[in-house]
């Protein structure tokens, strides 16, 4: 009888970036990893024929959705864009790709496979505060093309990095590499296949290489016209884990477990800052309209990019006797006469700084959009024996995602 997998800590979630000089990580407050594999297959039939011909398989569309608590850390941003350091900002996500990993154990704590989703691409995500007394959330979402649950002898899916250096070079300025620890498993699909994917990083810029470019012998990669400086990144399967990190997934106990309502601080402002009070919702929602190319002869995608971002912020909140929030939608001084919806501003900024708790004596994160239009408005909704609410939604295409306080610019 097998064992059944527990969703929780029998299913360890980790990052591989593709571009740059970056690492793999593990994802720490992960609550959901979703994926949904969309297979279109076409039927090919023919005159003079009963029944078809071939069903034929077009490459899936394989999204995968993300949920996880908002703990005051940037490193996942950063990793989804392909970065080591600094703020980010939605441009940084236009042509990154990683790879998305679940290693598995059983209910005995024996590793059994790892479930990779490979070049995902982020098509969205969202911070969600869900009313005064809520966990923040974060939630992302991914598109790719491909899903693999590597077993058996290839059940760990390794990433490996070289940085290059001038004594490294050899005839024709090839790098031999040494694949151990763990060693590499042959791909049961591929005969001869042991290394999944090379890439090389030079001056910043990012290669992924073809099979002419690099070859393997155990336990040697070999990788041809490199130069020193270049940064080599591989991707195998083996039968075991490597040295450092010990564990695909590490406990972690020094950061922030989540960040409550409580801890936050919102602002919508023109030319001062403007605390918002009364808030009973907040959302910060980031959409992409992705342009990914492929290429006749070539089922991957060969360019990744983006035509147009949009940042949608949603604020729910009671209706206040100051009307601050009108008044700043109006870019007008406290007590002037008229609100007129018409000549809501267009170059609005919203700010949403997190805390380490709610006395706010320890900034850990915050998010800015900037230039920023109300596309609709809800003056106030009365019922019977409740407080009269109102809400906002604004409409921008900026948005940035610092740990720095100053960026904030409140």
């Amino acid at each position: 009888m097998s064992d059944l997998f527990h969703s929780q800590s029998n299913f360890k979630p980790r990052i591989i970036p593709l571009l740059g000089d970056t690492d793999w990580a593990q994802i720490d407050r992960a609550q959901t990893l979703d994926p949904d594999v969309t297979r279109t297959i076409e039927r090919i039939q023919e005159l003079g024929r009963e029944g078809v011909v071939a069903n034929l398989k077009d490459i899936p569309t394989v999204g995968c959705r993300l949920m996880q608590r908002e703990y005051g850390v940037i490193d996942l941003f950063r990793l989804l864009a392909n970065k080591t350091s600094g703020s980010v900002s939605l441009g940084d996500f236009d042509n990154t790709a990683f790879d998305l990993c679940a290693y598995l154990t059983d209910t005995n704590d024996a590793f059994v496979g790892t479930l990779v989703y490979p070049k995902q691409r982020l098509v969205g995500f969202s911070i969600t505060i869900g009313d005064p007394t809520a966990l923040i959330d974060r939630s992302f979402e991914f598109t790719g093309e491909s899903a693999k649950l590597w077993q058996g002898n290839n059940k760990y899916f390794i990433f490996k990095k070289k940085t290059v250096a001038s004594g490294d070079l050899g005839s024709g300025n090839a790098v031999d590499i040494t694949v151990s620890d763990p060693s590499a498993v042959e791909n049961p699909d591929k005969a001869g296949e042991y290394i999944l994917r090379v890439v090389r990083v030079r001056s910043g810029e990012t290669e992924e290489l073809t099979s002419d470019q690099f070859s393997y012998s155990a336990p040697t990669l070999t990788v041809d016209a490199c130069e020193a400086g270049d940064v080599i990144k591989y991707w195998y399967t083996a039968s075991s884990w490597v040295a450092s990190p010990s564990a695909p997934f590490i406990e972690n106990d020094s950061d922030l477990p989540a960040i409550r309502a409580n801890s936050a601080s919102l602002y919508l402002k023109t030319a001062s800052s403007n605390y918002l009070h009364k808030v009973q919702s907040a959302t910060i929602d980031v959409r992409f309209d992705r342009e990914d190319v492929r290429e006749i002869g070539n089922k991957e995608v060969v360019l990744r990019g983006t035509t147009n971002k949009t940042v949608t912020i949603t604020l729910g909140r009671l209706l206040e006797s100051d009307f601050t929030l009108e008044e700043v939608l109006r870019d007008v001084a406290s007590g002037y006469g008229v609100i007129d919806i018409d000549k809501f501003s267009d170059d609005l900024t919203f700010i949403c700084a997190l805390y380490s708790d709610s006395d706010k004596g320890t900034y850990k994160l915050g998010f800015k959009a900037t230039k920023l239009t109300p596309s609709a408005f809800r003056p106030g909704t009365a019922n019977i024996d409740t407080h009269v609410d109102s809400g906002v939604t604004l409409e921008g295409e900026d948005l940035l995602i610092s740990e720095t306080y100053e960026d904030l610019g409140i």
